[in-house]
């Protein structure tokens, strides 16, 4: 009987650690597959963690963030939101697990941003507070979290392109708005640009913070320099597409 208590017990043990090992693999080739630009097959690797171990930090955040950029490339509105929720979801899930780790705060962040784009009026506005409210948690738990400066950056110009009625409604829910929304815009996407040299997306959004202030030159100077900058995320090939596009505008 002891020595079947033993191998029990043994089996126990060895399991544990296979199990642990698995997670741990199924990580490793989820950033893997990330930083390969496949991240339809690192969302599902990254699913396949929390499924194994549903309060993985790391799976959590990356499910979130993967699901608010793979649904921009959807090709409906209606599943382009089903992505979105998703985000959402999963930023909960994240946040319940640490409602003080950065990351987890910045995916929530992402998931607002991605939804607000298909919002309107009132609506739009009180996700327009919340994509606001999560990225400002972000920079509290690490003022140097790049894409919490950028979710920052952008709200600043997407602010000063507000109409009238969502103007009003952003003065209800802010106490009113900063006049150099636009300037701070340009401010913090810089601030991105010295963190993170590379973000492809940075340099667009900056690009047009400057041609809508009416700086020509420094966005084109911004453009040329983006499209010299490597991939390292699959919608970057769209993204310089995009910037060919404004280039070909704006020389005109």
């Amino acid at each position: 009987m002891k020595k079947v208590i033993v191998v029990f017990f043994s089996a126990l043990i060895f399991t544990g650690v296979s199990f642990a090992q698995s997670v741990e693999e199924l990580v490793r080739q989820g950033d893997m597959l990330e930083r390969q630009l496949k991240e339809e097959e690192a969302y599902q690797k990254f699913k396949e963690v929390i499924k194994q171990q549903p309060t993985h930090l790391h799976g959590l955040t990356r499910c979130s963030e993967l699901a608010s950029r793979i649904g921009r490339r959807q090709s409906t509105k209606e599943k382009q939101m089903d992505f979105y929720k998703a985000a959402k979801i999963y930023a909960e899930r994240a946040l319940r697990v640490n409602p003080k780790d950065s990351d987890a705060n910045v995916a929530m962040s992402f998931a607002y941003a991605r939804m607000s784009l298909l919002k309107n009026g009132k609506e739009k506005v009180e996700y327009v507070r919340e994509i606001k409210n999560y990225a400002d948690r972000a920079l509290t738990y690490n003022p140097q979290n790049f894409k919490a400066l950028f979710v920052i950056a952008r709200w600043h110009y997407e602010v000063s392109n507000l109409n009238g009625m969502e103007k009003a409604a952003v003065k209800v829910f802010f106490g009113g708005l900063q006049k150099n929304s636009l300037d701070s815009a340009v401010y913090y996407y810089e601030k991105v640009k010295a963190l993170s040299p590379e973000f492809v997306l940075n340099y667009l959004e900056l690009a047009k913070a400057y041609h809508r202030n009416n700086k020509k030159a420094k966005a084109i100077e911004t453009l040329n320099h983006l499209l010299r900058l490597p991939n390292t995320a699959a919608d970057d090939p769209t993204i310089k597409s995009e910037a060919k596009q404004l280039l070909s505008t704006w020389k005109a």
